[in-house]
């Protein structure tokens, strides 16, 4: 009984901080940038509980697919149990492995990477297989926060965030050609900057 409840709680917590996200993070001009139409398919790559999945979802339609995929099992079963609630039966649960997202080659439309570049252990090995798996044509667009640029070199491998030069020359170095990108596309405070790239394969 205590689970349940537990459950229904973190649900609702969801939605709080969720609507509250919606007033900052511009999501319909992130959702805008991949270029997305009725039947397409598109990952989100660090779903987490959904945030980004939930909104993909009318976009694509019926006809189309969101491949959620993240690592972390718990914030997955959340997002099914949304999934469920809400009904949108175009909603793909993936586990994926710290260096691969078990996207098949050539599958899918669009990727996005929302806050979660700075967590790959990875980044060069990820993006060969998001390479692999965008059809010709199709679009990554990876939004984070710049890293603080007072942090120490240490302070910085732990900080939440990443330069957006850095990231732009690993996309180069897999084959994306640069789209457009927006530093800043959010500016909250000096400690909460966010940036974000669109390219395409």
């Amino acid at each position: 009984m205590y689970v349940l409840y537990s459950a229904v709680a973190t649900l609702g917590q969801l939605d709080v901080v969720e609507a509250q996200r919606d007033t900052w993070q511009r999501p319909s001009d992130v959702i805008a940038e991949l270029n997305l139409h009725e039947g397409s398919v598109v990952a989100d790559l660090g779903s987490g509980a959904g945030y980004f999945t939930l909104k993909l979802s009318p976009i694509v339609g019926p006809t189309g697919k969101v491949l959620a995929v993240d690592l972390r099992k718990l914030s997955l079963s959340f997002l099914w149990i949304r999934a469920a609630i809400r009904r949108p039966h175009n909603i793909h649960v993936v586990v994926g492995d710290p260096d691969d997202p078990h996207l098949a080659s050539e599958s899918v439309d669009a990727v996005l990477i929302a806050n979660t570049y700075h967590e790959f252990a990875n980044p060069g090995r990820m993006l060969e297989h998001v390479f692999q798996s965008l059809r010709p044509g199709g679009r990554v667009l990876i939004l984070d926060r710049s890293a603080p640029i007072e942090h120490t070199s240490v302070e910085q491998e732990h900080a939440h965030g990443i330069g957006i030069d850095a990231v732009l020359r690993d996309l180069e170095q897999h084959g994306f050609r640069i789209l457009r990108q927006a530093d800043p596309f959010i500016d909250r405070s000096a400690e909460d900057r966010w940036w974000f790239l669109v390219a395409i394969k």
